[in-house]
Formats: structure tokens, C-alpha cells, sequence
């Protein structure tokens, strides 16, 4: 399968690129709808530092898209009209591409990712996505309990980078993370107790009305974020 996923994460500064941001989140979908090689895109904005987060980050947007083959993944940001306006209104663009090891679960009705055939043994490093959408009676309780079970992730030293993300603010989430490898992955996942009791609730008060969990080997990593690549070394 030669399916790759890319997400892109743009940061801006000032009232009116903040603003021409927000206001893309409805317009750029005349054109995503339109691009070759696509099968599914996500115009998404972000909450205030790391993990979820109800309280959004203005300065901060992302898209996240699923390409037929490389090779238009690699058209669309090098030649895209689009690209080139969010580069003239954002202070950085930092691009992960990622093959997708294993997903579960459906978003917006569908699972849009599909395993690779393409995976590096040799590569160690591992990005996850959640996505939920939250029930409405269930949403004061879960928020309750977000900043215990994002707790672990503070000083975690096999985090690479993790950004809450979403449609739509408090009732559909996601979250991007990239770790250094399983074990640091799976020693915040099963090891600490405030994660494993989210996981726990979630099964006994059924949060969700629909979720994903997707994991992915990150590939390449093209741009910067807080002045540097956080994988560049992938290129």
C-alpha cells in the first residue's frame, strides 16, 4: 500500500494573521476539496499547550491529509497556490510525513487510514493520533478529568512533540504526539496511573459517540517549529 498521511501544523503572530487563519478554516475548503492524489483532509485548529484542551490557540492551525501516493504529497506542498498565501501570513510551517501502521475506530464515519507495506524496521521513532467525538451529557465530566490524565505527559523525555487538535472546539477532539520509540510511548500509555484510569473511564461512562486511535512511523519532517526540525534528521 503506498498510502501515505501528512499533517501540517502553521504557526502565525499578530491579529490579523490570526484572524486570516481563523477565517481559512472555512474558505480553504473550496480548494482541499479539489487537490489531486487526496482522499481525506481535516482543516483543524489547536488548543492552548500540550494535549487537550477546551481554551483554543489562536496562533496555531493544522491540516491534516491522507495522499494516494507520495508523490502527491510532495506536489502539493512544493507547487500548491495555498501553501504559498499560509506561508505569506504564518511565521512557521512544519510538515510530518507518516505511514500508517495500525488504526482503529472511524472518523467521520470512515477509518481513512490504511496500514503500509512500507515500514522501517530501523526507525523507531512512532507518531500517534486520537481522535473523539465527545457526547454532549458526557462532556462536563470528561474535561473534569483532562488535566489529570494528560499529567504524565509533563518532563516526559521520550516526547518529542504533542499538540491538542480538532474540528471543533470542546466537542471533537484529537491529539498529535511523537515519541522516541514504544517503550516511551507505552510506559505513558500502560505505566502511569492517571492515563490508565482515563482508559478505564472511558469503557464504564462510554464518552465517546465516535473515536480513532492511529499509529504511524513518521518518515520526513520538512520546516521548523520553535525555530528548529524536531526531526530532521529523519530527511
Amino acid at each position: 500500500m503506498s498510502q501515505i498521511t501528512s499533517i501540517t501544523f502553521f504557526k502565525c503572530k499578530g491579529f490579523l494573521n490570526q484572524f486570516w487563519l481563523f477565517k481559512m478554516m472555512r474558505f480553504s475548503h473550496a480548494y482541499l476539496q479539489e487537490v489531486k492524489g487526496q482522499s481525506f483532509y481535516k482543516l483543524m485548529g489547536t488548543g492552548k499547550g500540550n494535549g487537550f484542551n477546551p481554551w483554543p490557540d489562536f496562533s496555531t492551525y493544522a491540516v491534516l491529509q491522507v495522499w494516494d501516493h507520495e508523490q502527491y504529497a510532495h506536489q502539493f506542498f512544493e507547487d500548491a497556490h495555498i501553501m504559498e498565501r499560509y506561508d505569506r501570513h504564518t511565521t512557521e510551517r512544519w510538515t510530518v510525513l507518516m505511514r500508517n501502521i495500525t488504526a482503529k475506530g472511524n472518523w467521520s464515519g470512515i477509518n481513512p487510514f490504511a496500514p503500509s507495506a512500507k515500514l522501517d524496521k530501523n526507525n523507531p521513532y512512532l507518531a500517534i493520533i486520537t481522535r473523539a467525538t465527545i457526547r454532549k451529557q458526557k462532556l462536563v465530566k470528561f474535561w473534569r478529568y483532562v488535566p489529570t490524565s494528560h499529567k504524565p505527559l509533563k518532563d516526559n523525555s521520550g516526547l518529542i512533540y504533542t499538540k491538542g487538535i480538532g474540528e471543533v472546539p470542546v466537542l471533537q477532539m484529537a491529539t498529535f504526539s511523537l515519541w522516541e520509540n514504544e517503550q516511551a510511548l507505552k510506559a505513558f500509555a500502560y505505566q502511569s496511573k492517571e492515563h490508565s484510569k482515563a482508559i478505564r473511564m472511558t469503557r464504564e461512562l462510554n464518552w465517546y459517540s465516535e473515536e480513532l486511535f492511529s499509529r504511524f512511523q513518521p518518515f520526513a519532517s520538512y520546516g521548523t517549529w520553535e525555530g528548529q526540525n524536531p526531526l530532521a534528521h529523519l530527511n
